[in-house]
């Protein structure tokens, strides 16, 4: 009996296939799978509104891929940078904003969210 298994996606390369322009900040589901869903977030001179915050029900790990930008975290005076190649786990339910990304280039991230329960863990390297 001859089992035909399934073969990898095809390849995606998250710093291409950038849009010209855009007037908001772009979301693209780009793998979802039991309780992990990761998207790739093209940024450009975009922040949260004024007063808004993130309070979701997934835990969620980001990677800046490429650009800059900062977040604030509810209750504290200073917002976090981030720039190529720095990531962070948001807790579910932790309040956040996206502060400021970089005007000049794309700011694209890499989020993987986590709704199953156990919560993310992240491994030091």
């Amino acid at each position: 009996m001859n089992i035909s298994r399934p073969g990898p996606s095809p390849v995606l390369n998250l710093l291409t296939h950038l849009p010209e322009s855009w007037n908001v900040e772009q979301l693209e589901t780009v793998a979802e799978f039991g309780g992990v869903r990761i998207e790739r977030i093209l940024s450009k001179g975009h922040a949260s509104p004024l007063g808004f915050w993130y309070d979701q029900d997934e835990d969620e790990w980001v990677l800046v891929v490429q650009g800059h930008a900062r977040l604030m975290f509810d209750g504290r005076r200073e917002p976090v940078e981030l720039r190529t190649g720095d990531s962070l786990l948001i807790p579910a339910h932790c309040r956040h904003r996206v502060e400021w990304t970089s005007p000049d280039d794309p700011t694209i991230w890499l989020a993987v969210f986590h709704r199953n329960g156990e919560g993310l863990r992240v491994g030091v390297v």
